[in-house]
């Protein structure tokens, strides 16, 4: 999960990520075939949280970080960067931007609210 943070999550992603750790996580537990264990109590035996939500945990402290440096720093640009250039008929084109705003929809934030609520813990 290096730089998930920044990375590009879709359901199909996250769901490939899960089933990977999951795999780890009985293998770590010696659990094989027939013993098998649901996953939710996999992840409370191994005291870890399901991959998306360890990957939104980690975005929004990479986001509160970079709120915190200034103006003009490169990576405080790249939230609010939109770039240029043609994209394929009915295809918008993938930015951090854009699934920064998709996590800001699912918890009701805007942009106007990141820079005081995104110091905050969360």
């Amino acid at each position: 999960m290096y730089t998930a943070e920044t990375r590009r999550t879709t359901t199909n992603i996250s769901k490939h990520v899960q089933v990977f750790i999951n795999s780890c996580l009985r293998r770590i537990l010696n659990i094989h075939w027939p013993d098998t264990i649901i996953n939710n109590l996999l992840w409370e035996r191994t005291n870890q949280l399901p991959a998306e939500e360890e990957i939104r945990k980690r975005r929004w402290k990479w986001i509160r970080h970079t709120l915190r440096k200034s103006s003009n720093c490169i990576t405080r640009q790249t939230l609010t960067w939109n770039p240029e250039g043609k994209r394929k008929r009915e295809r918008r084109k993938y930015t951090l931007r854009r699934e920064i705003e998709a996590d800001m929809k699912r918890i009701n934030r805007n942009w106007k609210g990141l820079p005081r609520t995104g110091l905050d813990g969360e």
